[in-house]
């Protein structure tokens, strides 16, 4: 197992076929409580899941580490987590993979606009490739009707480039810090937030005791352990092994599980769910990491 996640695309395709399922999983949640209890409650899984290495992890860590660790679990974990619950009330969990595909862009732009970095032209025409692909995808499947609504698209956008801003700051900012410090200790400090928000969001005064009810629980529990947790840890690890470019490809696998999640239930099969694949995978192939490192534009 050690081995295994060792390799970088072994950990890419782990990272694919969990947070490939977490929107069906929004989406089950979503019949049983209401998106911002969805929020708090994947946060307060995932922290209590990593307690034991956050509260030690943030003790010794510098004032100036933990505001980069503070800003990076905000726009990686904490905001997002709402986002896109809010977005899927009106979004299906296949748009939403869908769109999710848009953080190697957000990392490219955001990169050269904050941080100075340089990248290849191949990878922007990767990055290209792989949303065209995902574009397809979106334009012909069930998830293309009327009744999508472009300001719940857009909210999922944002935490796109939200998940690309905190993977830059990781590598730019937190390499030195280990991704299972880094990613528990993130988690951990916007817990009380996420307590505070589940307490006004009802969940105390509204919870009511059955079937339907504890098996969205068991839903959240792998969305916060699994999905945020120990993914986590996996992602930041990538990032800082290889860089955020290629940890940030698995959003173009995403789509891929999303929809075969959707085929599960009920949705056609057609060939263009098979040429959108296809153009997902060229686009990781180009935007891939390269022999030389990223370069930096002089200050």
């Amino acid at each position: 197992m050690k081995k295994a996640l060792g390799n970088k695309w072994m950990v890419l395709i782990i990272l694919a076929l969990t947070w490939g399922s977490v929107f069906i999983l929004i989406k089950k949640t979503l019949l049983v409580f209401n998106p911002y209890e969805i929020g708090a409650l994947r946060m307060l899984f995932s922290g209590i899941a990593l307690v034991k290495f956050g509260v030690p992890a943030l003790r010794y860590m510098s004032k100036n580490t933990l505001i980069w660790v503070g800003i990076t679990g905000f726009f990686g974990n904490f905001f997002p987590t709402f986002l896109f619950p809010i977005a899927q009330k009106h979004v299906s969990s296949s748009m939403a993979g869908i769109l999710d595909t848009l953080v190697p862009v957000f990392i490219l732009i955001l990169g050269f606009l904050f941080f100075g970095i340089k990248s290849k032209i191949i990878q922007f025409v990767g990055a290209i490739i792989g949303f065209s692909g995902a574009a397809i995808l979106l334009y012909f499947s069930e998830t293309s009707s009327e009744n999508t609504q472009l300001g719940s698209a857009l909210l999922i956008v944002l935490a796109t480039a939200c998940y690309g801003l905190a993977a830059l700051i990781v590598k730019n900012k937190l390499a030195h810090v280990p991704s299972l410090q880094l990613s528990s200790g993130a988690i951990m400090l916007w817990t009380v937030p996420s307590f505070v928000v589940l307490g006004a969001s009802g969940f105390f005064t509204n919870f009511q005791s059955n079937p339907q009810t504890w098996g969205a629980m068991g839903y959240m529990m792998i969305l916060g352990v699994l999905g945020t947790a120990i993914c986590g840890v996996l992602y930041y690890k990538l990032i800082q092994d290889v860089s955020p470019v290629f940890a940030s490809t698995v959003t173009y696998l995403l789509p891929v599980v999303a929809v075969a999640w959707g085929l599960l239930d009920g949705e056609k099969f057609t060939i263009w769910y098979l040429l959108g694949a296809v153009l997902i995978l060229v686009g990781i192939y180009l935007i891939r990491e390269q022999k030389k490192k990223p370069q930096h534009i002089p200050r």
